[in-house]
């Protein structure tokens, strides 16, 4: 496991806050709300400044308005109307602040008209931006927060300004930023490693489970079948002698069961974790209410995400629930596997047709492509004999468990050192840990981040790596 020694310790003295869950700060740290340090700001009409974004992950980004999939969002052809953020301003997605999705801004731009807009009072925008962004206050924007729908709640600024904020004095605030840039700048580059070691043992695993379900190795010998013949499907290609090839819609049949009480288990798809119980990956709370209507699904069933079954959005239920209006609830007609068909729509073959089907706006594989049921439908599946599907699977699940024993350890490793990053920020942010003497002693660095560092990507198995928004309506 990665360390980091820094020998820190509390500071000599300490005053009470005033603030039952900030507790006590160091005696000559200021604690003033919100509206003592937010000013608001509302200028308009320069549609010529570029287009920004405010997301949980990174705060205030540059948008890319050519990238397709990572424009979910309208873009209007008149931007006169969107708020102008200025460098070193704070900007607010409301709906999204209980995600924390806010931050300083480094760039001169325009952000939607529903946004927040601050200048700030007191403190600099580069410590204002971690401690803000801290584990610390981050809940105190979703307790200031009303629910409109699921993903989708509204800051009450009112409630926001009487949100407490712990200030040092200005050189003070340098110091901590220069600290905490530190510690990231090394937990980045230790992740970075990791990532690179995760996406080999990754497609080392896709490789074995793509030569497993479309025919090209026996499980039993790890060698290839004894005859082939064609498959008539261009990305499947030669298929063992003794399987089918039929099309989807012969093998699945959609079902459309709603909920009337939403009290079942709500059910949560992820990339690598296929359906999962929502509250395993998210303390959001959803009321029943929110739930009637909501599809249901049974053991056996196959969920897929509509517009993302290019990159392998399935999942097989293993227990009764309930999954998103949007998503498809696919039961299989006879006797057939779940798992292995699961197994064989998370591969990039599968991918590639399940891109070919899909219809809609835009192009790639998100944005606003869905694959139809009808579409679907039409797409040439191979059908081993159903013993062979299950030994499909068992072989499977052998070949890759060291792999995925690995793996697991790794992202273990990277989610115990994201874990210290995020106690560590809270710690120093609210004067639990002085770091004055450790920040003084450190070298200056560039403030020009590697590309490569300059944002952590989640890993796989990470419970980042799907949006909350994916169960949304």
């Amino acid at each position: 496991m990665y360390r980091m020694d820094y020998n820190l310790k509390p500071y000599p003295a300490y005053k009470n806050s005033g603030v039952p869950w900030l507790g006590k700060v160091p005696e000559h740290w200021e604690v003033r709300k919100l509206r003592q340090v937010l000013r608001q700001k509302s200028g308009r009409d320069r549609p010529d400044l570029p287009l920004l974004s405010v997301v949980r992950e990174k705060g205030v980004i540059l948008r890319d308005i050519d990238d397709q999939d990572a424009n979910r969002n309208y873009i209007p052809d008149d931007l006169s109307n969107y708020k102008v953020v200025r460098e070193g301003q704070f900007a607010m997605n409301k709906m999204k602040a209980w995600q924390g999705s806010y931050g300083v801004s480094a760039f001169n731009g325009i952000v939607s008209p529903a946004y927040f807009v601050f200048d700030l009072t007191g403190v600099s925008g580069a410590y204002f931006h971690t401690a803000v962004r801290s584990k610390t206050y981050v809940p105190f924007f979703a307790q200031a927060s009303n629910g409109v729908r699921i993903g989708q709640w509204d800051l009450s600024q009112s409630g926001m300004r009487e949100v407490p904020f712990s200030i040092p004095p200005l050189p003070e605030q340098a110091a901590i930023v220069h600290f905490l840039d530190h510690v990231d700048r090394r937990i980045r580059r230790y992740i970075r490693a990791k990532r690179k070691l995760i996406a080999l043992l990754e497609e080392l695993k896709a490789a074995i489970i793509h030569r497993a379900v479309t025919g090209q190795m026996d499980v039993r010998t790890g060698q290839p079948y004894p005859a082939y013949k064609p498959s008539g499907v261009e990305w499947l290609g030669d298929v063992p002698e003794h399987w089918k090839v039929r099309r989807a819609k012969h093998l699945f049949r959609e079902l459309d069961h709603r909920s009337t009480t939403g009290t079942e288990v709500l059910l949560s798809l992820r990339m690598y974790r296929g359906l999962v119980p929502h509250n395993e990956v998210s303390t959001m709370p959803i009321t029943a209410q929110a739930l009637v209507s909501f599809k249901k699904v049974e053991p056996g069933q196959i969920v897929m995400n509509r517009m993302r079954a290019a990159i392998g959005m399935f999942g097989a239920a293993d227990q009764p629930g309930l999954v998103s209006p949007d998503y498809a609830v696919l039961e299989p007609i006879g006797n057939l596997n779940p798992t292995y068909f699961v197994r064989l729509f998370k591969t990039s073959a599968a991918g590639t047709a399940f891109r070919i089907e899909s219809k809609g706006l835009g192009t790639g594989s998100s944005g606003f492509m869905r694959l139809y049921t009808d579409r679907f439908g039409m797409i040439k599946l191979p059908v081993p004999p159903e013993d062979e599907q299950r030994r499909i699977v068992r072989g499977i699940a052998a070949s890759t468990q060291e792999i995925e024993r690995t793996a697991e350890h790794v992202n273990r490793e990277v989610a115990l050192l994201r874990e210290y990053r995020t106690r560590l920020i809270a710690d120093v942010v609210t004067g639990k840990l002085d770091v004055r003497e450790a920040a003084a002693s450190l070298p200056d660095e560039s403030e020009e981040a590697d590309p490569e560092e300059s944002f952590d990507e989640p890993t796989p198995g990470d419970l980042q790596d799907e949006p909350i928004e994916e169960i949304a309506p």
